[in-house]
């Protein structure tokens, strides 16, 4: 899948990826470090960890690196992707989003 990847939906890149590729991306990630969003948070983790140290009081306890990363997901209760895609599409249409319902 060479090439620029246009509004590709996730569904859409796992059904073109075959197993291979997508073991290829992971041992890609578990080399370089994680891809994405992720990326930023443990970037922004280092940074904000520099400045405590750089700041903290002597015989202060230094934080771990990931007690500055974001935890994003602290929900207790797991919801079926049915009701994520229902909580998302809520979200849009508060924001004035457009559903547009199209048949594959």
């Amino acid at each position: 899948m060479a090439g620029h990847l246009g509004a590709r939906s996730v569904r859409h890149l796992l059904a073109d990826m075959g197993a291979a590729e997508l073991a290829e991306w992971r041992a890609y990630e578990q080399i370089t470090g994680p891809l994405g969003g992720a990326r930023g948070d443990v970037q922004a983790a280092v940074i904000a960890s520099a400045i405590v140290a750089a700041n903290r009081g002597k015989g202060q306890r230094m934080p771990a690196l990931a007690d500055f990363i974001p935890r994003w997901d602290r929900t207790r209760v797991r919801k079926t992707p049915e009701e994520l895609f229902k909580a998302a599409m809520a979200a849009h249409t508060a924001l004035g989003g457009e559903v547009n319902v199209r048949d594959n």
